[in-house]
This record gives structure tokens, C-alpha cells and sequence, in this order.
């Protein structure tokens, strides 16, 4: 038996978010998702491992993405994440999620079943996209990225970044968060380029209120 209750992990992310100055009307607004995070069931995270039962996920309707990074952190540290300065101004509007990973909610919602996916380090991003859509599961939008590092810090380490795939503009980068300058950064690199030090983040699916 375990003591994990997602219950009180919902509660935990919720806090979190209210705690680092996203607006306080998600508290009413999100409630309705406490009861589904129970579809998760009684698996603890395991950050270490790279694993998350699931995450509460605000979208861009709630705040843009040059405000969502600055809310992060590494584990233990200070430094606000950023955005890579290789996003020319205007474009991180045209990375939009794709039809595959089609959101549920409007303000937020549930992601399920997640991994950080290191197992695709090394791995060039487009092979690695092919091999997650064959075991029919969702890739993670740049806003699911965020909000994977926001509830747990500590998964984002040394050589084991992760890649965004399920956010795409109309040309091959593919958006990804690592570690720079002891902080986290949203970059990018392109889709037939591998990196050993960026995998492939993935989910089992979505569900909103």
C-alpha cells in the first residue's frame, strides 16, 4: 500500500501555482479537476525517474509563455528560467499545440501518465516522435514542459532534458527546456538533429472538467 493521495497532490500543484502568482479565480476555476486527478490512481511521482502520475496544466489563456518561464526554477535554486533569445519576437505565438495533442480545457486541465522521456536522448527527435505515436501516446506541448518543471523542479537535470514535440510552428524546431546558465531555458532545436542530452517527452492523455 502507499501513502499517496492525489488528492492532496492535486492540492499541492493548485497551491503551487496560486503560490507563484498565476490568478487566484483558478482556484474556483480548476476545482472541478480534483476528482479526476483520482484517474491517476495511487502511483506516487518519482521525479528521479523521470515519472509523474499526473500535472495540473495552465494554458496561455492564463498567462503567455514569456511569463510562465520566469516562474521556474531548478531544484533548490533562485534563478528564474527564460526564454533562449533564438525565438525571434513573435514566433513563440506560431508554436501551437498540434492536432494530436488537441487540449481539453481552455484555462487548464489534467495531463496524465508522464515521462520525461531519456530514453530518446541521442535519439534524432523525429524518429523518437514516431516511436511515442506508435505506443499511442500524446507528446507534451510547450506549456505542459513548463508545467512539469513548475510541480517538479527537480526533474529537470543534467542530460536528462526534455524536447516538446507536441507544440509545433510551420518549420522543423521543435521546442525544448534545458538547463542554462543554472536555470532552466525554453529553446529549440530541429526535428532531425538529435542531442545526448535531450529526450522526448510524452503523457498516456489529457482530461478537463
Amino acid at each position: 500500500m502507499t501513502d499517496f493521495d492525489p488528492r492532496t497532490e492535486f492540492d499541492r500543484q493548485l497551491h503551487n501555482l496560486l503560490e507563484l502568482g498565476y490568478p487566484a479565480q483558478l482556484r474556483e476555476q480548476l476545482a472541478d479537476l480534483r476528482e479526476l486527478a483520482v484517474r491517476a490512481g495511487d502511483t506516487a511521482p518519482d521525479p528521479d525517474a523521470g515519472r509523474v502520475p499526473f500535472l495540473l496544466v495552465v494554458t496561455r489563456a492564463v498567462a503567455p509563455i514569456e511569463e510562465m518561464m520566469p516562474r521556474t526554477t531548478l531544484a533548490g535554486k533562485k534563478k528564474p528560467g527564460f526564454v533562449d533569445r533564438l525565438f525571434e519576437p513573435g514566433s513563440l505565438e506560431r508554436f501551437v499545440t498540434t492536432p494530436a495533442a488537441a487540449l481539453p480545457g481552455h484555462d487548464g486541465y489534467l495531463l496524465f501518465g508522464v515521462e520525461r522521456g531519456e530514453e530518446f536522448c541521442g535519439v534524432v527527435p523525429n524518429d523518437a516522435m514516431d516511436v511515442i505515436a506508435g505506443r499511442e501516446r500524446t507528446l507534451l506541448t510547450i506549456e505542459e514542459g513548463i508545467a512539469l518543471i513548475t510541480h517538479f523542479p527537480q526533474i529537470l537535470v543534467k542530460n536528462k532534458c526534455f524536447s516538446l514535440g507536441g507544440s509545433r510552428s510551420t518549420d522543423r524546431r521543435v521546442p525544448a527546456i534545458w538547463i542554462s546558465q543554472l536555470a532552466p531555458k525554453l529553446g529549440w532545436c530541429w526535428a532531425g538533429n538529435p542531442h545526448t542530452w535531450l529526450g522526448m517527452a510524452s503523457a498516456t492523455g489529457r482530461a478537463a472538467g
